[in-house]
C-alpha cells in the first residue's frame, strides 16, 4: 500500500455538470428503479437518482406503506456518514482552520508530547492510523445492548480515553485498515481543535451551506424517521444512537437531501465549497494487488469504462444506505432500505450495479 499524502491538493479540472430542472424520467429508468427496489427485499426501499440534475425517486418495499411517503422519510445512513465527515474536514482545511497534519493526541490532550510518529487527522480520515475497527474494550462494555443500541453505551469520553491509551502496531500512514474508531476520534479531535461541538461544525460547514434541512444526527420524529428492522425484515429495532461515534455513523437524512449532497459533488462550480468538493475526489492512497483499490478522503473510488465512480455504503442495526456518483455520466445515486444487513444481502450489490451500469 502506498502511504497517503497528508492532504490532497486541488484536482485536475473536471468538466462541471450544470443541474437541469426536474422532469419525468423515461420508462426505461423507471423500470430499472422498480426492479432494483424489488430486488432489495426490505420493508422500505428507496432508490433516488439524479442525472444531470434531473431527479427520479422510486420507493417500495415488503412492509405496509408508512403514512409519510417513503421518499420523504429520514433514513439512517451509518458509515456513509463518513462522506459528510470527509467533506467537513476538507472545508476546514480549505478555509485555513486546520491543515490535516495536526497530531490528534495533541488536539485532545494539549499537554501531551506528539512523539516521533504521531497519528494525524489525515491518518484518521484515511483509515491509516493503525487503529482497529472498534476500541478493544468495545464488545465487553456494550455486550448487554448488543441487539439494541451498543454504540450508545460507548460515549465520547471513553473513545478519547481509548485512543490516548492505544499503542499502534504499525507506523501511522503505512497500512490501511477500515476503522469506525479512527473516524470517531477524528470527530472529537476536530471539535477540540476548533472549540466547536461536532453537530455545530457539521451544521455550519455542510448541512446549512447545502440546504440539507432534512438531515440530522439523531432521531427526531417517529412520523418522519424511517423505522429499522432486524435481519428477518419484520422485527422492529429502535432508532440508532451513535454514542461517541457521531463522526463515523450518526447521519440520518432524506433521499432528497442525499441527492442534493451528491449533486453538489457533481456540479461544484459556483459553490462556496467548490475547492473542498474537488479535494474529496482526489486519490490519496492505493492498496491491494496492483494497487487496484483507490481511496479519497471521503470516498471509495472504482474505475468504469467512462471514468471513476465514487461511492460509500453504510449500515446500522436496522437500516442500510449506499451513496455514489459518476462524473462521467452526471449520475448520482442515493439508495436506502430498512432491513439489517445479513449474509448474501442483495442491497449493496444491487445499488452498486445500478450506479456502475450508468
Amino acid at each position: 500500500m502506498t502511504a497517503p499524502h497528508p492532504w490532497p491538493g486541488d484536482p485536475a479540472a473536471d468538466e462541471d455538470l450544470v443541474p437541469e430542472p426536474v422532469a419525468p424520467a423515461d420508462d426505461a429508468l423507471r423500470e430499472r428503479l422498480a426492479a432494483a427496489v424489488d430486488a432489495c427485499d426490505a420493508p422500505d426501499v428507496v432508490f433516488a437518482v439524479s442525472h444531470h440534475g434531473r431527479r427520479t425517486l422510486h420507493g417500495g418495499g415488503t412492509g405496509t406503506p408508512p403514512d409519510t411517503p417513503r421518499e420523504d422519510l429520514r433514513y439512517e445512513i451509518g458509515s456513509a456518514s463518513k462522506t459528510f465527515t470527509g467533506l467537513l474536514l476538507a472545508r476546514l482545511i480549505r478555509c485555513g482552520a486546520l491543515t490535516g497534519g495536526e497530531p490528534a493526541a495533541a488536539c485532545l490532550d494539549p499537554g501531551r508530547p506528539a512523539g516521533p510518529d504521531p497519528v494525524t487527522l489525515a491518518h484518521l480520515v484515511t483509515h491509516t492510523a493503525g487503529l482497529p475497527a472498534l476500541p478493544r474494550d468495545f464488545l465487553p462494555r456494550t455486550l448487554p445492548a448488543r441487539r439494541t443500541n451498543p454504540y450508545a453505551r460507548y460515549p465520547a469520553a471513553r473513545i478519547v480515553d481509548a485512543f490516548l491509551r492505544h499503542r499502534p502496531r504499525h507506523r501511522p500512514g503505512t497500512r490501511w485498515h477500515y476503522s469506525n474508531f479512527g473516524v470517531s476520534v477524528l470527530g472529537h479531535a476536530v471539535a477540540a481543535a476548533t472549540g466547536t461541538a461536532w453537530p455545530d461544525l457539521l451544521t455550519e460547514h455542510v448541512l446549512r451551506p447545502f440546504g440539507l434541512s432534512g438531515t440530522a444526527l439523531s432521531a427526531e420524529d417517529p412520523k418522519t424517521d424511517a423505522a429499522g428492522h432486524g435481519k428477518d425484515g419484520r422485527t422492529p429495532v429502535p432508532p440508532f444512537d451513535a454514542g461517541g461515534f457521531q463522526a463515523a455513523g450518526a447521519v440520518r437524512s432524506t433521499p432528497h437531501d442525499l441527492l442534493a449532497f451528491l449533486e453538489a459533488h457533481l456540479a461544484p462550480a459556483g459553490s462556496p465549497a467548490a475547492g473542498a468538493l474537488g479535494a474529496v475526489r482526489v486519490p490519496v492512497l492505493r492498496r491491494g494487488p496492483g494497487h487496484r483499490h483507490v481511496h479519497t478522503v471521503a470516498w471509495f473510488r472504482h474505475p468504469t469504462d467512462g471514468g471513476p465512480m465514487y461511492f460509500h455504503g453504510g449500515a446500522t442495526l436496522g437500516q442500510q444506505a449506499f451513496l455514489g456518483f459518476r462524473p462521467d455520466t452526471g449520475t448520482a445515486l442515493a439508495a436506502v432500505c430498512t432491513r439489517r444487513f445479513r449474509a448474501r444481502d442483495p442491497f449493496v450489490a444491487t445499488a452498486y450495479a445500478f450506479l456502475a451500469e450508468g
